[in-house]
């Protein structure tokens, strides 16, 4: 799956860089959406009014995820309003089993993103109530930054996990996906793949997100296979 991140996109043509990197076969799976209350994270970008519009303009499942302080408050209204996934973070939920739950209860599948710095064993258990588990591979914050191959660890952890059965929930991976590092990561075992400034710098965002997944199935034809 590619989830293009509208963090790289004109925000004051939304609908129409999203209309952009959707259309035809092989279009997005999910439109990536960055929301960042300066607080959480030292950057301010949309919030809930901007999603709702972004809903009413486009067909692409939205994918939320949440740099915000307080999300057991906050995240909900966004499953309410329609998002198909809601990732909130670890470091900032006071309780993300329960949550989890209230994100479900809304209608949303509920995620849970780690930082590159937060290591992955000690959420083990809270992620099965999830079904998202998003691996920041930068410092969440800002676009366009250098892809930290460290974090690959944890994927191939949780991919193991998710192999095993002791996880049921897809592998995403958020910071400097591109032609560079998407081969690498889908090697590891992730399933979706955010892509920022690597689509939306393209000179055509649709054909760099058609180039992206023929990159991920050709560096693992064996978890594509039919």
């Amino acid at each position: 799956m590619i989830a293009p991140s509208i963090l790289s996109a004109d925000f004051a043509r939304l609908a129409e860089e999203a209309a952009v990197v959707s259309e035809g076969d092989g279009g997005a799976d999910w439109l990536h959406v960055d929301v960042m209350d300066a607080h959480f994270v030292p950057n301010l970008t949309l919030g809930l009014p901007v999603v709702e519009s972004l809903l009413r303009a486009t067909d692409t499942p939205l994918d939320c995820h949440l740099m915000i302080d307080d999300p057991d408050r906050w995240a909900p209204g966004y499953a309410e309003a329609g998002v198909h996934n809601v990732t909130v973070h670890v470091e900032a939920a006071r309780n993300p089993v329960m949550l989890a739950k209230d994100l479900r209860a809304a209608g949303a599948k509920a995620g849970l993103s780690i930082k590159p710095g937060t290591p992955l064993e000690p959420y083990v258990e809270i992620l099965k109530h999830y079904d998202t588990l998003l691996v920041m591979s930068v410092e969440p914050g800002f676009g366009g930054q250098k892809f930290m191959p460290e974090v690959l660890d944890k994927v191939r952890t949780a991919r193991r996990l998710v192999d095993t059965g002791h996880l049921t929930l897809l592998v995403e991976i958020d910071g400097g996906i591109s032609a560079d590092t998407v081969e690498a990561a889908a090697e590891a075992g992730v399933d979706c793949f955010v892509a920022g400034s690597a689509v939306y710098g393209a000179d055509d965002p649709g054909r760099a997100v058609r180039a992206l997944r023929e990159q991920v199935v050709s560096a693992t034809p064996h978890r594509w296979a039919p």
